[in-house]
């Protein structure tokens, strides 16, 4: 190729990457679509599998046999730094492992935008823990779809139930099972105080930002959600010692675990 066909072509593809930045650059983002949160659980390097055995930080044998979580009050921030809350009645869910649907969150309605992190808690805030029973519906209903995640005597939400077997707990001494049960709410107390275990929780796309569009397809923040962190750091869970616990001081230390079981797979874009 002589020299000024090879100027020519070089000239011709400086062109090109010039005009595809330029209309990348003068892109209108406008309008409202949807993105997803997809929570894939994992135990440690392996997907997690009822019935099947892991082992904790402390040594102990595992198998997993329940294992549900409410997430709340999402926040998308932009790749600009600004904002977006997600409407409080649209911000309730919860996930079961052997429910995959309830896994795949669809936040609806979102402002066009690049998303490089998501903001959201674990459990249910305070403020829905004591609105009336007519504001809480769906996920949230006591006697609909919050059955066997809520303590009615306490007014609020069980926020991670977990629960199996191990050779390390005690043998129950009726039915001679060993099992464990990690039932962890409380939100600081309705009639009176309590602790408070709500957990915050911030993931960023260092990456990539999910880009939200108006009649395009969802993006999708895959996270992980790794259930033996409930078992380590910063304390390790010896189940010999502590096999169940609920709503006394020790859900403390179970809450203070689980606060980092989310992390970041990758964000995909369509």
């Amino acid at each position: 190729m002589n020299k000024f066909h090879t100027g020519f072509a070089a000239t011709l593809m400086l062109s090109a990457a010039v005009f595809f930045t330029s209309c990348h650059k003068d892109e209108v983002i406008d309008g409202f679509g949807d993105l997803v949160i997809e929570m894939d659980n994992i135990a440690g390097s392996s997907s997690l599998t009822f019935g099947s055995k892991y082992v904790t930080a402390n040594g102990d044998t595992v198998q997993f046999s329940t294992f549900n979580y409410y997430v709340s009050n999402f926040v998308l921030v932009n790749e600009d730094g600004s904002e977006y809350v997600v409407p409080k009645d649209s911000s309730y869910f919860l996930c079961k492992h052997d429910d995959a649907a309830s896994r795949e969150l669809t936040l609806r309605n979102v402002p066009a935008g690049n998303y490089k992190a998501i903001k959201f808690t674990i459990g249910v805030d305070s403020l829905k823990s004591v609105s009336p029973a007519g504001e809480r519906l769906g996920v949230l209903d006591p006697t609909g779809g919050a059955s066997g995640m809520y303590w009615s005597w306490n007014s609020g939400y069980i926020f991670v139930k977990v629960e199996g077997t191990s050779p390390q707990a005690p043998a129950d001494p009726n039915t001679g099972e060993r099992t464990f049960q990690y039932h962890t709410g409380l939100f600081g107390g309705k009639d009176s105080p309590t602790l408070n275990n709500i957990k915050s929780v911030q993931i960023n796309a260092d990456e990539e930002s999910a880009m939200v569009r108006k009649d395009h397809e969802a993006p999708v923040f895959h996270l992980y959600v790794d259930i033996l962190e409930m078992f380590t750091n910063p304390s390790n869970i010896n189940i010999a010692t502590n096999p169940k616990s609920h709503a006394g001081a020790f859900s403390a230390t179970v809450a203070n675990n689980y606060a980092d079981m989310f992390s970041l797979a990758h964000v995909h874009n369509h």
